[in-house]
Formats: structure tokens, C-alpha cells, sequence
């Protein structure tokens, strides 16, 4: 049998319980040719194996490196100049409208929630919008303005509950920053194909938010495109962005430096991925909605799941979608992948698992991962969150903190750690 035969038959090893949602065609062969010909010498699983004396600190240096390096941007230290432009005293936190400087040419506006009733410094978290859902709007889809919209509100119901994601965090002792993903919200292309200079999603009616928001995404891969060609990629845009929101924490005074964390849904999950992976003040972290491997990926469903904020030339050569949480340790990171997860194979994420679990031993961290594989959709709803709490009470409060916690936090806090281990991990089917 010729090499090649001897690569596709590899490749025909995955089997996946589902149908394929998408293939290439007659070029699918090539592709898996591809990706069976990638050397993915970083992944965690094979260096340890190809470096039985290797430590791992020496393998995560190495994979943050090519990680890093793949992002394809690096604007510099700046002075943030930040300004609080507006704020509200609201019942359980004080909501800023804030705005910083993220590189010497961006500056972006967020929202910055400031919990009451506490003693401070607190803990911080930054927290994630998802990327599906309605496009002109970002930030609001987890903090309420005061303001709504009937395809925002069918959104906030259909993956969160009802509840805006980042108050709820509020609400139990966190400060938070909130943004805008690039092409998201007040960053969403305006002036250019039919896109007016100036609007207001909120004021549009369903049919007129429907036909601009498909304008807008018409123009997601012309700014893929302009980006690539600018010498960056739409992850590291937004990679830099979320490293300044550690920056707005860490500079308020009320906000504790050692205690930070991220947490977000599908993009967002991405997004924490990533920030977790390559900032080490990033102590725990909740990922909803985004972990697979990347053959059992392609394999199931490339053009539902894979968007901009995957495309990182130099990087899926080297090490694979697990290898970003592996490399958060010994930060303590939770996966949240519902069984139910359309986008997602469900065995793409019982291997990503197993991976994370494995490198997390590795690390001499065991109990610092949690996979939750809930029977869920692609969703943060409201049992999510009160797990999602658990964790990160655990791992970021103090223990005085969490005493002034309901009864019922301290109940899933305790069935949540009482789960049996899998993998040197613990995992909740």
C-alpha cells in the first residue's frame, strides 16, 4: 500500500455517529491528503510522545510561540487613556459605559459592570458575546441597555434563558468588561455596499434589521480578506482587544489582579480559548460552545463551524484545537460541550476531552479541568450558568466570598467536584 492509501486510511478511521453536514466534493480527498500530510508536532499528545524526557512547561512555551506567532499582529504597549463616558447605579452593580485604547489605531467602547454590596478588590472577569444570533448587535446581547429588539430578545431567550449574561455574573460579586467583537455591534462595517454611515439597530424594524444585518455579513470575508492583506487576521484583532480588557481590569482599583477571569458562548468560547491559552493573568475560565478536534472537525462540519476567527495560517499545521485549553494550565478551565451541539461531532469533543484531561495530568493539575457535556444545544442557558458560577467561585473567590453565596451554589459546587475522574480529569455526561 502506497503512502497516500496508507493517509486516507487513517483519516477513514474516524467514525462519527452523525451525518456529515458538509464535504468538499470531489476536492475532499485532497483535503485530507493536506491535513494528513501536517507534521502537528505541538499538539500536546504527539510531543509527548515524540519527547519522552520533555517537560511541560517546555511544551507550552512552544505551542503559546506558535500560537502567538500565528496570530499575525503584535500592536505594543500603550497607554490605555481610559475614560468612564456615562453611568448607571443600578440594583446589585453600577453599569460604566467606558472606552480605552486597544492598539495606537483602535478604541473601542464597552461596558464595565462594578458589583455592589461587596468588599473590594473583587474578582474580574471578561466576558464574551456569542458570534450567532443578531450581527449589529454585540455587547447587548448579554447587558441591558435599557433599550431591546424582537430578533434580540428571540436571542437572548434561545441561548441564555432570558438572562443578560454578563449581569448575572454582576450580580454575584464580579466586575466584568464587556465589548464588541470585531464586525460586531457599534464595530460592524458602516458606509460602504449599501450600509449607511449612521444607524440605529434598535430602531429598525424586523425587516429592515434583516436585510442590513445580511449586508453586514456579506462583508465578513472582504474584511477577512483586508485584514489578511493588512498582515493580521481577524483573531488577532480581536486576541489584542480582549488582552486590553485584562489591561482596563487590572487598572481599576476595585478590581483584584490575581483574580481574573473569562468566560463566553460559541465565539466567545473561542475567544476564551484562546485568551486563556496565551494570558497567564487569566486564572479560570468557562468555554461554551466551542471545543472539537480538528479531523473529526473536518470531517463533520467545516463551512457550519469553522468562521474568521479559526483561519490562522501557521497554526492547525502544528497543534490542534484541545492543545489551546491544554496550554491554559495550571489555570483552572472548564468545557462546556452540549451533547446536543449541532455544530459539533459529538466524538470531535469527547477526543478534546480526553486531550485536555491528559495534558492537564501532564501539568501536575489534574482537578484544574472540567469537561460538563450537558444534554444541551449550542446554548449558555441558565443551568450553564449556575455551573459556570460553581467554577469560577471556586477558583477566583475567596472563601469568604463564596460563604455569602446562596445554598444552592454551595450544592452544585459540591456535586459538581464529586464527579468520578476520567482521563485524570473529572467530566459530567
Amino acid at each position: 500500500m502506497n503512502k497516500c492509501n496508507e493517509q486516507e486510511d487513517i483519516f477513514h478511521q474516524l467514525q462519527i455517529s452523525r451525518e456529515p453536514l458538509n464535504d468538499y466534493g470531489s476536492l475532499e480527498t485532497m483535503i485530507r491528503g493536506i491535513r494528513n500530510h501536517r507534521p502537528l508536532d505541538l499538539n500536546a499528545e504527539r510531543w509527548r510522545k515524540a519527547h519522552p524526557d520533555g517537560t511541560f512547561e517546555t511544551w507550552q512555551t512552544r505551542a503559546r510561540a506558535c500560537l502567538l506567532d500565528g496570530l499575525h499582529y503584535d500592536p505594543g504597549p500603550l497607554d490605555l487613556c481610559a475614560e468612564v463616558l456615562a453611568q448607571e447605579e443600578r440594583a446589585d452593580f453600577r453599569l460604566e459605559t467606558v472606552a480605552f485604547n486597544t492598539t495606537p489605531w483602535i478604541r473601542v467602547e464597552g461596558y464595565f459592570l462594578l458589583p455592589k454590596a461587596v468588599t473590594y478588590p473583587v474578582p474580574g472577569l471578561v466576558v464574551f458575546h456569542a458570534w450567532g444570533g443578531p450581527m449589529l448587535f454585540g455587547k447587548d446581547r448579554i447587558v441591558n441597555t435599557g433599550r431591546d429588539h424582537p430578533l434580540l430578545m428571540e436571542h437572548r431567550d434561545k441561548v441564555y434563558s432570558g438572562y443578560f449574561l454578563a449581569e448575572e455574573f454582576a450580580k454575584r460579586g464580579y466586575a466584568v468588561i464587556v465589548i464588541d467583537a470585531h464586525h460586531f455591534g457599534s464595530r460592524a462595517p458602516r458606509g460602504l455596499n449599501g450600509i449607511p454611515d449612521v444607524y440605529d439597530p434598535f430602531a429598525l424594524s424586523i425587516g429592515e434589521y434583516i436585510a442590513l444585518d445580511y449586508r453586514v455579513r456579506e462583508q465578513l470575508y472582504l474584511g477577512v480578506r483586508q485584514l489578511n492583506w493588512a498582515g493580521t487576521t481577524w483573531m488577532g484583532v480581536n486576541y489584542w482587544d480582549d488582552v486590553r480588557c485584562v489591561d482596563y481590569l487590572c487598572s481599576r482599583p476595585e478590581v483584584d489582579p490575581e483574580r481574573i477571569g473569562c468566560t463566553g458562548l460559541s465565539v466567545g468560547g473561542w475567544r476564551t480559548n484562546v485568551l486563556a491559552a496565551l494570558d497567564e493573568r487569566i486564572k479560570a475560565s468557562v468555554s461554551v460552545g466551542w471545543m472539537t478536534t480538528g479531523d473529526y472537525q473536518q470531517v463533520y462540519n467545516v463551512s457550519g463551524a469553522i468562521g474568521t476567527f479559526c483561519l490562522l495560517p501557521g497554526v492547525w499545521d502544528h497543534i490542534d484545537v484541545p492543545d489551546l485549553t491544554i496550554m491554559a494550565a495550571p489555570g483552572a478551565s472548564m468545557v462546556v460541550s452540549g451533547s446536543e451541539d449541532r455544530l459539533f461531532p459529538p466524538e470531535g469533543q469527547q477526543d478534546a476531552a480526553r486531550q485536555i484531561a491528559a495534558g492537564y495530568d501532564w501539568a501536575g493539575c489534574p482537578d484544574n479541568f472540567y469537561s460538563y457535556r450537558p444534554p444541551k444545544p449550542h446554548c449558555y442557558d441558565a443551568e450553564i450558568q449556575q455551573t459556570a458560577f460553581a467554577w469560577l467561585d471556586k477558583h477566583l473567590k475567596k472563601e469568604e466570598e463564596s460563604h455569602r453565596e446562596p445554598r444552592k451554589f454551595l450544592s452544585i459546587l459540591q456535586s459538581l467536584f464529586s464527579k468520578p475522574i476520567i482521563g485524570g480529569a473529572k467530566e459530567q455526561q
